[in-house]
């Protein structure tokens, strides 16, 4: 598929997003939304895919929602008159984002703020250049943190320390990132890329993709289980589901023979369901 404002690249199972407006440090819109989701879709239907970066074109990942029209660019009632939903598009790509079936992997290359930070916020790993700029800027526009981030973010920090962010709606540095658990590592602009293909590639060539998969669903859906015996339960459902698997034979069998795995299950046959009360929840 040809896209306008992102740009994409398959190489060793490894699929890199690029966000690609670069005159407008890759500002946000409708249409980048749109794409977006759609490579997305691409990925989870594509078992050549083992793994998703996504990084920015130039010097910044991405600098927000583009306010090109002015003061009224978050007034909605336009969106309501042409009877469309008053959905935040963020919000939608980070529901699509929790709902993924690969690990995905934020290579912040510079400014990432408003949705450029919240929509980092359900990708798996962040990492980020030594110079990167990261902010919560909403108060300080006179809106609200969006793209669902007042769940992810008190997860990732914790309340405090997003708290702190959200309502100040400073910019602040990568290394205080870094200190508050929002970004694993960092990196010179030259080496990031590189270390983020150096994550992704120890995943491809080492984990079964349907582990890879169902682990992925678990960890993301735990955060808001109110018991660990909800975990039990569903790990109980993974265990006796995977056990019988074709992959479980091969990683036993490669380990004792001391040889690579060669997993074949695929996450395109369906992934079994290890929380049969879940419910995804209709938007009213």
């Amino acid at each position: 598929m040809a896209y306008e404002q992102i740009a994409t690249d398959v190489a060793d199972r490894i699929l890199t997003i690029t966000l690609n407006r670069p005159e407008r440090l890759n500002a946000w819109t409708a249409t980048m939304c749109g794409e977006l989701m759609a490579a997305f879709d691409e990925a989870d239907a594509d078992d050549e895919i083992g793994a998703i970066i996504v990084t920015g074109a130039g010097r910044g990942f991405c600098a927000g929602a583009d306010l090109e029209g002015g003061g009224d660019t978050f007034d909605w009632r336009k969106r309501a008159q042409a009877g469309a939903p008053a959905r935040d598009n963020g919000g939608e790509f980070t529901l699509r984002v929790f709902a993924c079936t690969k690990p995905v992997i934020a290579a912040i290359n510079g400014p990432a703020v408003g949705v450029g930070a919240t929509m980092t916020l359900p990708m798996d790993v962040r990492l980020a250049a030594e110079d990167a700029r990261i902010g919560f800027v909403f108060a300080r526009r006179g809106i609200i943190p969006e793209a669902c981030s007042s769940w992810f973010l008190p997860r990732v920090v914790g309340i405090s320390r997003a708290m702190e962010w959200v309502a100040t709606g400073r910019v602040f540095s990568s290394q205080e990132a870094l200190e508050a658990g929002l970004v694993r590592s960092l990196h010179t602009s030259e080496q990031l890329i590189g270390a983020a293909r150096a994550l992704a590639t120890e995943i491809v060539e080492n984990a079964a993709p349907v582990s890879v998969a169902l682990a992925r669903r678990l960890m993301w859906r735990m955060l808001g289980a109110d018991h660990p015996m909800v975990a039990h339960r569903a790990d109980s459902r993974g265990m006796l589901a995977r056990g019988q698997s074709a992959d479980a034979v091969e990683g036993v069998t490669s380990f004792l023979e001391k040889r690579p795995a060669r997993f074949t299950d695929r996450v395109s046959d369906g992934l079994p369901e290890l929380m049969p009360g879940w419910v995804e929840p209709d938007f009213e």
